[in-house]
């Protein structure tokens, strides 16, 4: 509308469509009224000198539905009630803007009201028209922040905002404010805004590493196994099988309809599921809070697919969201855990197949979250005892197999046609136990010195010991963390109350 305005005041606009829109220019055109409380002051005013320029004028209203009830209280009328008379009359000649969404939720709503306008609308311009209205305005940001705009930058910009093109020219907005502020104070040169300031500022909303990947960068993907077979022990199957997708999200070859990879993990309990999990999230990731867990033992019932997604309008926590589609569409970047996703309802399983197809979901407030940057590991219990009874008498792979036939009798064909992989875990052998122990009282160890200065030793007996009450056939290593606290930890904090030892000492703790 801006546009419009400024457009009157030449001269073939002028020469094409007369007094009208001359008026309008010498009027400076397009009046924003209409937004006051009351409606017979300041409003109504502007309203009746609209309607005595016989259409010279016309009257812009930013914001339109605001009208509905604007002003009304007891028996008096808003203004939206106010303009209809002279809407219906043709004395007022108005052009008024709102959302899609808004239009829905009170102009349609009101007959009398959306009769009196002629819906326009306003699609989102594409890409290219994007990058062209993108050139057109930097001119201006320029002169504002001191910089200068390269080519690759505003293709960036448009091309990575959703909401065109108002969100891009934010972004650049924001890119030019953040290049200046960290220009010296008496440079004299003009700084170019480059693509890889914009990426800067995408990466740092969304979490999502836009940046070419350096040479360094690929061999650590190329090499990264070796780190989680360092913590996890006796998967290595699980591992490679992670790695090789991550390795194609790298190498930019995957399918970027989907997401990243999916994976059904199943296995005894206790057996580093989740612990995988936990460490790809840190080491592709960046971080062990890039992951978004959700325990499926929450959503057995038919209901609790409202709290995934968020509820419909007019129930209860409509604009709190989901707790799944809040936390991937704050941060898009980042691993999605479903722990024990055979307890969950089977709506809510309906709503992983749109995810793992897809690599979309539909919240409650109808906004479209995109799981595509996100890798999805569900794990699973199914199989766990199979493979604790069988182990002995069949050959792994066909306990494979007889997982598989029960993981098919508990989930729809259609679920499981849609993971990338089924990931079988073994049970832990006793040396494979060792070495977990290892691993754990490092971690241990660790900690005494960064708290308390303290070198703390452990005798072979006492490992043995934690080998021994550290694992259960039921719960696989999981009990390891009780027994590190009350073999191991519990002594070292009475030796620290009692005076026993102190900081910068050395101790060795047995049985």
């Amino acid at each position: 509308m801006e546009k419009l305005e400024q457009k009157t005041f030449k001269t073939d606009m002028l020469n094409k469509y007369g007094t009208d829109l001359t008026k309008l220019a010498e009027q400076k055109g397009l009046h924003r009224t209409l937004q006051s409380p009351e409606p017979h002051s300041n409003s109504c005013r502007r309203s009746e000198t609209v309607k005595g320029s016989e259409g010279e004028i016309i009257l812009f209203i930013d914001e339109a539905h605001t009208l509905v009830g604007a002003g009304s209280g007891g028996q008096a009328l808003d203004a939206a009630n106010i303009l209809k008379p002279a809407l219906a009359k043709g004395e007022l000649k108005c052009i008024a803007a709102t959302t899609v969404d808004e239009y829905v939720k009170y102009i349609e709503k009101d007959p009398a009201l959306k009769r009196r306008f002629q819906p326009v609308d306003v699609p989102e311009p594409s890409v290219e028209d994007a990058i062209e209205i993108l050139k057109g305005l930097s001119k201006k940001y320029e002169a504002h922040h001191h910089v200068q705009y390269s080519d690759n930058a505003l293709i960036a910009a448009a091309r990575f905002e959703y909401y065109l093109p108002d969100k891009a020219i934010d972004l650049i907005d924001e890119a030019g404010a953040r290049v200046q502020l960290h220009q010296p104070r008496m440079s004299t040169k003009i700084p170019t805004i480059t693509e890889m300031d914009i990426q800067h500022i995408i990466s740092s909303r969304t979490g999502i590493p836009l940046e070419k990947l350096s040479a360094k960068e690929l061999m650590k993907l190329v090499d990264m196994e070796e780190t989680p077979r360092e913590s996890i022990i006796g998967q290595d199957d699980a591992v490679k099988a992670i790695c090789r997708a991550l390795r194609r999200d790298g190498a930019g070859i995957r399918d970027p309809t989907r997401p990243i990879a999916s994976f059904l993990f199943t296995g005894p309990t206790g057996v580093g599921k989740t612990e995988l999990a936990k460490l790809i999230a840190l080491e592709y990731f960046g971080s062990k809070e890039a992951m978004v867990r959700i325990d499926m033992s929450e959503y057995m019932e038919k209901h609790t697919v409202s709290r995934l997604c968020g509820s419909p309008p007019g129930y209860v926590g409509h604009d709190e969201g989901g707790q799944l589609t809040e936390a991937v569409r704050r941060r898009p970047y980042n691993l999605v855990l479903f722990d024990e996703i055979e307890k969950a309802h089977r709506d809510v399983m309906n709503v992983m197949l749109q995810i793992l197809d897809d690599g979309r979901l539909t919240d409650g407030k109808g906004r479209t979250v995109d799981f595509k940057n996100t890798l999805i590991i569900m794990t699973s219990n199914i199989g766990g005892s199979l493979i604790t009874q069988t182990k002995i008498q069949l050959g792994f792979e066909q306990v494979k197999n007889l997982v598989a036939e029960e993981l098919k009798k508990n989930f729809l064909p259609e679920f499981l046609n849609r993971l990338d992989e089924v990931i079988v875990f073994k049970q832990l052998s006793k040396p494979q136990l060792r070495e977990i122990v290892d691993i754990r009282l490092e971690e241990v160890y660790t900690r005494f010195e960064e708290a308390k200065n303290i070198n703390v030793e452990v005798t072979e007996e006492l490992k043995e010991k934690l080998v021994e009450e550290g694992f259960s056939p039921g719960y696989g290593a999981r009990p390891l963390r009780r027994a590190i606290v009350s073999l191991l930890e519990d002594k070292v904090a009475d030796m620290i109350l009692e005076g026993t030892i102190v900081e910068g000492d050395t101790v060795s703790i047995g049985i």
